[in-house]
């Protein structure tokens, strides 16, 4: 599953009617981790009835594999591949074998001590697949455990990342449409190869007006600094706290709060400041944005 034409839609659509937007991203985190966490326990079966030797370490020996691939090595060690990036500087596949496999053995140790300290603590999971069902004592449970709070950490920064970097461009397109602008002032192919690139330009002959785009909660003051650091001409975002908008303004920043009530109309008067032609929208706006976003994506 991945972050589909249609989930960016709904993004959009929920982002310019002032609603909360989350609940797309968060939907689709959940189907791709539980369609994860149910192969993951097919496997898992298989695994432990492959080995019945029980002084082999069947999970080990099974999803620390070298053929599989390393970013399946790496959330079955208990790691991302992020993580062994950051702390080798590299995530070649040689290095997220050494990692992966130094981590596991420190994870399994961990668990052993913990399991010595606490005697009194037992768990035992039990996986049940057509018929066929295998038991897992604690130190095989919490490794399993850990593998899948792993993978929902990863899916959910994955999943994140990616809806802000799909989104970016067709949000501030869509606002563009809203307000019928010409296409002229909002053509990307126009920017020279030589500018620095942000999420978005809108253009008024020579002069090409940073736009970037922050999906961020009024919580999050940093990622505001960031781009007021960067020089930004125009601030779109989904949230904006009042001393980001302090901010803004003493920066001559110009900004939109789309969580504001209408806050996408404020759009309009980014556009009047930037001397950028449009025309005020006062339509159905569910209507509009449908046949916008289906000239947009549906290609």
């Amino acid at each position: 599953m991945t972050l589909t034409d249609q989930v960016v839609k709904n993004i959009i659509k929920r982002l310019i009617k002032g609603q909360d937007y989350r609940i797309e991203v968060v939907a689709l985190i959940n189907a791709e981790f539980l369609q994860f966490a149910i192969d993951f326990f097919k496997k898992v079966i298989e695994a432990k009835l492959a080995n019945k030797d029980v002084t082999v370490d069947w999970y080990k020996q099974t999803f620390l594999n070298r053929n599989l691939s390393s970013e399946e090595i790496a959330i079955n060690s208990g790691l991302n591949k992020k993580t062994i990036t950051n702390m080798y500087n590299s995530a070649s596949k040689g290095i997220v074998i050494d990692a992966s496999n130094e981590h596991y053995d420190v994870l399994y140790q961990s668990i052993s001590n913990l399991i010595e300290n606490q005697p009194d603590i037992d768990l035992t999971l039990t996986i049940k697949f057509r018929g066929v069902s295998v038991e897992l004592n604690i130190n095989e449970s919490l490794i399993v455990i850990n593998t899948l709070a792993v993978k929902r950490s990863a899916l959910r920064g994955g999943l994140w990342s990616t809806a802000g970097k799909r989104v970016e461009k067709y949000l501030m397109a869509t606002l563009c449409k809203v307000f019928s602008v010409p296409f002229e002032h909002f053509d990307q192919s126009k920017i020279p190869a030589s500018m620095r690139e942000v999420d978005f330009y809108l253009i008024k002959g020579e002069t090409y007006s940073r736009c970037e785009v922050k999906m961020m909660g009024r919580g999050n003051p940093e990622s505001a600094d960031a781009i007021f650091a960067r020089e930004s001409d125009v601030f779109v975002a989904d949230k904006l706290s009042d001393l980001n908008k302090q901010q803004a303004d003493i920066l001559k920043v110009k900004w939109v709060e789309l969580r504001d009530e209408n806050g996408y109309k404020r759009f309009a008067t980014v556009l009047q400041q930037l001397e950028i032609p449009y025309t005020d929208f006062n339509g159905n706006l569910d209507t509009h944005l449908n046949q916008i976003l289906s000239e947009l994506l549906d290609k």
